[in-house]
C-alpha cells in the first residue's frame, strides 16, 4: 500500500503534536550537591624531634569509627591550611589508604602508637585509586593539604599531641 503524500503529512503532523502534548518534553532533574563542611573536633600539636619546639598547630576531624574512617575527607573540595583529619585505629599495622572520591591533593603522615610520624606518602593526587601505603605500622593516620609536610619540614621521628572538644 502506497500512502498518499498528504498522509505523511497528516500522520507526522499528528506524531509531533502528541509528542509536544504528552510526556516527550526533556525533564531537566536539578542534582544539588552538598558540601560536607569541616567539624571543628579537637586540636592537634606537631613537635620536633630533636628540639621538642612546636611545629604547627591545627584544628583536627576526627576518624574513629568505620563510617568516618571509610570516607574520611571523600566529597569535599577543600580543606583549610590550618585543618586536618585525623584517623584513630584500634590497632597499630601497616596501613594503606587511597584518594577515591577525594577531590584534592593530599599529605598523608603515618604514626605509630606513640604519636611518632614513622612514614609520609606527600602529595597523594584526587580521585587517584593507586595504593597509598604506610612504610611501617601505624595507629594514626593525619591528612593535611599537600605541601605542608614539606613547608613543615616534618621528618620521621617527630610528633604529635592532640586533644578531643
Amino acid at each position: 500500500m502506497k500512502l498518499k503524500p498528504i498522509s505523511l503529512v497528516y500522520i507526522l503532523y499528528i506524531s509531533v503534536s502528541l509528542c509536544v502534548f504528552s510526556s516527550c518534553k526533556n525533564e531537566k532533574k536539578i542534582i544539588k550537591k552538598v558540601e560536607v563542611s569541616f567539624t571543628k573536633e579537637g586540636e592537634l600539636t606537631l613537635y620536633k624531634s630533636v628540639t621538642d619546639s612546636i611545629i604547627s598547630k591545627i584544628d583536627i576531624e576526627i576518624a574513629d569509627n568505620e563510617y568516618k574512617t571509610q570516607t574520611g575527607l571523600m566529597y569535599r573540595t577543600s580543606m583549610k591550611e590550618n585543618q586536618g583529619m585525623l584517623f584513630v585505629f584500634e590497632d597499630e599495622r601497616p596501613r594503606s589508604f587511597y584518594m577515591k572520591n577525594t577531590q584534592f591533593a593530599l599529605d598523608l603522615i603515618y604514626l605509630n602508637a606513640n604519636k611518632t610520624i614513622v612514614s609520609f606518602q606527600e602529595n597523594a593526587q584526587p580521585l587517584d585509586e593507586s595504593s597509598l601505603p604506610s612504610n611501617a605500622p601505624a595507629k594514626y593516620v593525619l591528612e593535611v593539604n599537600a605541601g605542608l609536610v614539606s613547608k613543615w619540614q616534618l621528618e620521621t621521628g617527630d610528633w604529635i599531641e592532640f586533644s578531643r572538644n
